[in-house]
């Protein structure tokens, strides 16, 4: 977060005349809407845009275990320098084990110490290259009995003009073996990821290769683990939960393309990956328990998605309710088993020997996603099923139905009533800031408490629209506002809100990436940056108190004017009040805040502003940080003061009281 030492005078004059005119914000700080949830603001995460694959799992390989096309072997070519001759095909008949039964295959038809031969992998847009770095490539090789030729691991630009580092492995052998290299960059290097990784060797011969992997530094060092500056965006958001394998990718475009979870685990030579349901494979190189781990990592709790028998329109696959279901009931038991078993279960003990023998923090599991799409009517009788095992077993897990309030009355029946609904609302900025104020108002209190397990504001054209493909892959300020305004209505509600996440979360900007937009994260293969709406979301987590007080606004704002949306929020320990203000007026907004139950108030105080000149300014690769939070001090503040709201922005102000 930006900081900037500015000092503001907070006014403190008031005429009647001014009184009239500018609305009041009248706050009870000793009257108690509602607590806030310890769990309330999250993270839902999914394989679309190449948020894993190419994004957030560090692995650098693109394909790396030849399924990804079953007649030609993608994203690797022939490399031949200086007179050599190779040529590359798939090969299935050199199975390296059951899981990976294709191979790649380079025939070396000349080469020499001075004419390397081989083949060359491109990545995810090219490999990012940095200097001073150690990367560690392994994979698995078997050559024809007699070659004698050594081969050469390399880093080099993607016209092998420059060579970025380099190793070499001596005595391959005739069978399946797995080899192991470092790879270090020099330190005087610029960064580019106009780069590709090679394998070539000096001698004429036949290779086969499977299993190709290359891993630069890691979060935390975990040897199959994630990108260092993706991860420091997730944790600087302070997120209390992780929703996972979310949305489509839990179901699936058919029954058999589901999140296949137990061939996920275990070493990478198990996983032959399945295809994703967003135009590309997924390796599964982040399986189930690296994404517990992801959660772990950042200290948030998992909410686990179990497939619950429907998967994506068009085909609309479904299982039926009773014995044809009950194998993925028994699958989802054993799914929850893993997650927090102890080591005397079947389950339990495969996770203690995956490497974690402790169990996670599970408490919420979620029966499906978006079942609302199934016109059958059969989810009721699926989600019942699945409840009354869960509850059976494991009586104290809170299960989430993915059919919520904003459904039809015929879509909601619940035979079980679910601890928790799933809603997820993508609307236009302009809807959520005119429906913030008043939308939950209307639930009903007694029923269940509310996950909002996607939601997201854009700007004009909706995003499964084809044209939103043109726009910039994260949203603007104009997008932000509305986000804003929506995270007010929920905090403010936070009694029926327990938990809310943004989504998609994340986006690789590079041409022919991206699925879907607006998205939270964008990056290439060396740099990321936060949206506006990431800053919204920051700036929210981080000045947050644990109950809701009153505050009204009197008088409205005028007809056909943005609603001034707002949230009060209060520690509990210290008497910090934290005010979120959202203006998507183009004019400055005077607001009056009266401040009544409160004994004194700090004169001195601090205010976070996010704002831009222009409702269409973003940010991006190339300007991470245009549109960003400023930290202003402010004085003058009292029971009664003045604060003035930038046009098109957000404000967080931080008020001590006693």
């Amino acid at each position: 977060m930006l900081l900037a030492a500015v000092l503001v005078v907070a006014e403190a004059a008031f005429s009647a005349e001014t009184t009239e005119q500018t609305p009041v914000l009248r706050i009870q700080a000793d009257q108690i809407v509602a607590p806030v949830s310890p769990i309330f603001s999250g993270m839902m995460t999914e394989e679309i845009n190449h948020s894993y694959d190419g994004g957030l799992y560090a692995e650098l390989i693109q394909n790396p275990s030849l399924n990804d096309n079953p007649t030609i072997p993608v994203h690797w070519t022939a490399m031949q320098s200086g007179g050599a001759a190779a040529s590359i095909a798939l090969d299935n008949s050199q199975a390296m084990n059951e899981q990976l039964t294709t191979c790649l295959r380079v025939d070396v038809a000349k080469a020499s110490a001075t004419a390397l031969g081989g083949v060359a992998n491109d990545g995810y847009w090219g490999i990012p290259v940095r200097p001073n770095t150690l990367y560690r490539a392994t994979f698995y090789a078997k050559t024809t009995p007699r070659f004698n030729g050594s081969l050469t691991v390399a880093l080099e630009s993607s016209d092998a003009s420059k060579t970025f580092a380099r190793s070499t492995v001596e005595h391959l052998k005739a069978e399946w073996r797995k080899y192991s290299v470092t790879l270090t960059t020099p330190r005087g290097m610029a960064a580019t990821a106009d780069a590709r990784f090679v394998l070539a060797v000096n001698a004429p011969g036949t290779l086969w290769f499977n299993l190709v992997s290359l891993f630069p530094p890691t979060w935390k060092h975990r040897a199959n683990g994630n990108r260092p500056d993706v991860m420091q965006k997730l944790a600087d958001m302070k997120p209390t939960f992780l929703r996972f394998p979310g949305g489509n990718y839990l179901e699936g475009s058919t029954i058999a393309t589901r999140f296949p979870w137990k061939q996920t685990l275990g070493d990478l030579s198990q996983r032959p990956g399945h295809p994703g349901c967003w135009g590309y494979r997924s390796s599964d190189g982040l399986g189930l328990l690296e994404f517990l781990e992801w959660a772990e990592d950042l200290n948030a709790q998992p909410v686990l998605a179990v497939y619950a028998g429907y998967s994506l329109p068009p085909k609309n696959e479904l299982v039926k309710p009773g014995p044809a279901l009950a194998p993925y009931v028994a699958d989802a038991l054993d799914e929850i088993e893993y997650v927090i078993g102890d080591t005397k279960t079947t389950w339990g003990a495969r996770r203690a020997a995956d490497g974690h023998p402790v169990p996670f923090n599970l408490h919420y599991v979620e029966i499906g996603n978006e079942d609302w799409f199934d016109e059958t009517g059969s989810y009721d009788a699926r989600f019942s099923q699945f409840y009354d095992a869960i509850k059976a077993k494991y009586p104290r897990l809170q299960c989430i139905s993915t059919v919520g309030n904003e459904q039809p009355e015929k879509k909601r029946v619940h035979s079980r009533t679910p601890d928790v609904l799933d809603e997820h609302y993508y609307r236009s900025a302009a809807n959520f800031e005119q429906d913030a104020p008043a939308h939950f108002d209307k639930y009903d209190r007694n029923r269940p408490k509310i996950f909002v397990g996607e939601w997201a504001a854009y700007e004009d054209i909706v995003p499964w629209d084809s044209k939103s493909r043109s726009l910039p892959p994260t949203p603007t300020l104009k997008a932000a506002l509305g986000d804003a305004a929506w995270l007010t209505a929920m905090e403010r509600n936070s009694d029926l809100i327990i938990m809310q996440c943004y989504a998609p979360m994340l986006v690789n900007v590079n041409p022919g990436a991206r699925q879907w937009r607006p998205n939270l994260i964008g990056y290439d293969g060396l740099n990321c940056y936060g949206s506006p709406s990431y800053y919204v979301i920051q700036m929210f987590n981080a000045n947050q108190g644990q109950v809701v007080v009153k505050a009204e606004l009197d008088p409205a704002l005028p007809a056909g004017q943005p609603a001034l949306n707002f949230s009060i929020t209060k520690n509990t320990n210290d008497g910090a009040l934290f005010a979120k203000l959202v203006n998507a007026n183009s004019r400055p907004q005077p607001l009056e805040i009266d401040l009544a139950g409160v004994r004194r108030v700090n004169s001195r105080g601090s205010c976070i502003v996010l704002k831009s000149v222009r409702l269409e300014d973003g940010n991006s690769i190339a300007e991470p940080t245009k549109v960003a939070p400023i930290t202003e001090k402010i004085a003058g503040l009292g029971r009664r003061f003045r604060q003035t709201l930038p046009p098109f922005s957000v404000s967080v102000l931080r008020i001590q009281t006693k």
